[in-house]
């Protein structure tokens, strides 16, 4: 008798449909994320799987500092610093999450999770070079 060991695995393509542009990916900048400032089903897809318990940040999601703990999170959008540029795991129960932010190109702000609104966003000075079509 053999024992044949199974090993489950999972993967993920990233939806990069929200890029009116590839200028810009090339020179992404690492945030903190709060993921309790997140909205599962929105923002982020909470795993319901028992063997791969990682639920993940969608890329594309619209970002903005927290001024009260330098954090970047949902609120704030209105100076639209960027934009989640990959897909970012976490395990569950962790609030703070490493991830790549898209701060300058174009989007199509239609395709964003949880939508950007461009005619709420306040363009300054020091701000990213984000346009929306």
């Amino acid at each position: 008798m053999t024992v044949q060991p199974i090993s489950p695995s999972a993967s993920y393509t990233a939806d990069r449909n929200r890029l009116g542009s590839l200028h810009g990916i090339d020179s992404t900048e690492t945030i903190t994320l709060d993921i309790t400032k997140f909205t599962a089903g929105t923002h982020y897809q909470a795993s319901t799987d028992p063997i791969q318990p990682y639920s993940r940040v969608l890329s594309g999601v619209p970002v903005a500092r927290i001024t009260a703990s330098d954090l970047a999170a949902t609120d704030g959008r209105q100076q639209l610093p960027g934009l989640v540029f990959a897909d970012a795991v976490f395990s569950p129960g962790q609030t703070k999450v490493a991830a790549a932010m898209l701060w300058h190109g174009v989007v199509r702000a239609a395709t964003a999770p949880g939508g950007i609104d461009p005619a709420k966003v306040t363009p300054t000075s020091a701000g990213p070079l984000i346009r929306c079509i």
